[in-house]
């Protein structure tokens, strides 16, 4: 998912997609951790997923901020 579509999206969304995101590279470092993955650039894409989400939330707040 790229950035452009993640500043489309509602906060609420980016929440959801946050949270799913979390899980699911929860659960992927568990695997990791006792199996060998399949695709073990999951890892990478799953944080670089939550790392633009929390990047998207983090310019909003700033954005808000700084008009009031």
């Amino acid at each position: 998912m790229k950035a452009a579509e993640l500043r489309e999206m509602s906060d609420e969304q980016l929440s959801l997609t946050l949270k799913e995101t979390t899980e699911s590279l929860f659960r992927l470092k568990i695997k990791a951790q006792t199996e060998k993955l399949e695709a073990p650039t999951e890892l990478m894409k799953h944080r670089r997923l939550a790392a633009r989400i929390n990047t998207v939330l983090r310019q909003r707040e700033l954005k808000k901020a700084a008009t009031t």
